[in-house]
């Protein structure tokens, strides 16, 4: 008899790959963050909005690092991620032609469903990555999409801060710095922080959202799914603006992890399944689930 964990390596196998990447380019920004862009063929044509990639940061150093795939291009990915231990210290003095070794995609996307036109993405620090590849992966879609993106930080933004053109429903007109790159996409955009940053909203995410659900009326909110990543207090708080309003929500969980690819199970959380309870691994299981199956007192 096949079991469970056998049916779901062989829907796994053959979709995740090594690669020798190149990096292309990295960019610096305020708060040791990082750009990078690694060319890697094989992982940029299979990655979906919400994959991320296990990256050996150094030679000396055996473990990779998770990193969430923030865009992808015709043969090359980009990552962004901030300096939190010697690790990612390493990466970031690799410069353009150097190597690393990228393991991925790796994990369960996020479900653009088209039947929600009204897609809100919430990011918060290093869940802002998730939701620009969502973003990118909007307006290379067919469908019809009415995007908009709130995304929070306490240290700078890794991009210029500009103002937006556009005004968005139930948001002050002087809350108009936005992600240039976003609104070229057509994914109206606002900033949050309590770090008082120019014409960002002074506060959290969840309270922004509020204010621009309360102003659509119910058939525009019927319209809404929420698509978030960000640390896990963030994201409780998300999913309750959900179920205050009925919505239906996909988080991107963040969890420590070793392999990445199901075998340790460190990385496993608390979900409610048909059958009952059951940890389920964040690295393939997820990384996105539905934020009403996870059970937030154990998160």
């Amino acid at each position: 008899m096949t079991t469970d964990a056998q049916r779901h390596a062989q829907r796994n196998r053959n979709t995740i790959f090594v690669e020798d990447g190149e990096i292309v380019s990295i960019d610096r920004y305020e708060g040791e963050q990082f750009i990078q862009r690694i060319r890697t063929p094989k992982c940029a044509a299979a990655a979906r909005a919400g994959s991320f990639v296990h990256i050996t940061c150094d030679e000396g150093l055996p473990m990779r690092r998770p990193l969430s795939i923030m865009r992808v291009g015709d043969d090359w990915i980009e990552v962004l991620y901030k300096i939190v231990g010697e690790g990612l210290r390493l990466l970031s003095q690799k410069g353009p032609g150097g190597s690393v070794s990228v393991m991925g995609p790796i994990g369960r996307p996020f479900d653009l469903d088209p039947d929600y036109r009204r897609p809100l993405l919430i990011g918060g620090g290093v869940g802002i990555p998730p939701m620009v590849f969502v973003a990118d992966a909007l307006q290379q879609s067919d469908a019809d999409w009415s995007p908009f993106a709130i995304l929070g930080s306490e240290i700078p933004f890794p991009f210029a801060l500009e103002k937006s053109g556009q005004d968005v429903a139930g948001i002050d007109p002087e809350i108009d710095s936005t992600m240039a790159l976003l609104e070229s996409w057509g994914t109206q955009t606002r900033l949050t922080s309590l770090a008082g940053f120019e014409g960002c909203f002074r506060g959290y995410v969840t309270d922004l959202a509020e204010h621009w659900l309360q102003s659509l009326d119910e058939k525009a909110r019927g319209e809404v799914m929420i698509y978030a990543c960000g640390p896990t207090p963030m994201l409780k708080a998300v999913a309750d603006l959900a179920a205050r309003h009925d919505l239906p929500c996909q988080v991107s969980m963040e969890e420590y992890m070793a392999c990445a690819v199901g075998g340790c199970a460190g990385c496993a959380i608390r979900i409610d399944t048909p059958d009952g309870p059951a940890m389920k691994r964040v690295c393939v299981d997820g990384p996105v689930f539905d934020a009403y199956s996870i059970d937030w007192a154990a998160a």
